[in-house]
């Protein structure tokens, strides 16, 4: 990572420190570290090319994000998602997304209708085929298109967050074969509604849609 092809963007996300904090996040959230593990300024400053500086500021907006846990003269430590965070995360994203499909109704463009139609018939293939990398990326992405249509900047970013604190858990219950076909066939339905505009339907869909991931969940015991 080199500090100078970033100091003249103005977006956080792609500024020095935004790119060292999404990165720890990423790690953190991908299971990189184990619960508790010090999170060291200089050896993360060493890996990712950066100073100390831009680190120990990421650091600083993760532990308001509660992913670590700063200690006065010790140092900083990984706090990670519990289970209950997890579940919590799934019950008030069952009602965002929901919310997210209703207002996706009115504001969605014909653009972005073809682009989820392609998203849930190559969805349909790469489930025949068992390719569950590609099953990932394509869930990921018709949920983030329909987060766009919603037409909401913060809804997009709160739940465009929630995705990366659960990515572990969405990629174990997408490898299960039953389970990608099922949510496909959710993503169809809830798809349908918002090509007939109807919101009352979309959000009730994709309310279930989400408690159904939750259910695989607590069968699978993860």
């Amino acid at each position: 990572m080199d500090e100078k092809d970033v100091h003249n963007d103005n977006t956080d996300k792609y500024s020095l420190r935004g790119r060292v904090f999404t990165k720890i996040r990423e790690d953190i959230l991908a299971g990189k570290y184990n619960q508790n593990d010090e999170l060291k300024e200089t050896s993360i400053g060493q890996e990712l090319g950066v100073s100390r500086t831009p680190v120990r500021e990421a650091l600083r907006q993760l532990e308001l994000e509660g992913l670590v846990n700063i200690v006065p003269n010790k140092g900083a430590y990984v706090n990670g998602i519990s289970e209950k965070d997890i579940h919590d995360i799934y019950i008030i994203r069952s009602y965002l997304e929901g919310l997210c499909a209703k207002w996706a109704c009115e504001y969605i463009t014909q653009e972005q209708i073809d682009e989820l139609e392609e998203v849930v018939y190559l969805s349909e293939f790469h489930a025949k085929k068992e390719h569950h990398e590609q099953i990932v990326e394509l869930d990921n992405k018709f949920h983030q298109l329909i987060y766009e249509a919603s037409n909401s900047k913060i809804l997009n970013h709160i739940l465009s967050d929630f995705h990366h604190y659960v990515q572990r858990v969405r990629k174990i219950t997408l490898a299960s074969d039953l389970r990608a076909a099922s949510s496909n066939k959710e993503h169809t339905a809830i798809l349908d509604a918002i090509r007939q505009r109807d919101g009352e339907n979309a959000e009730m869909l994709a309310h279930e849609h989400i408690m159904n991931t939750i259910r695989n969940i607590s069968e699978r015991g993860l």
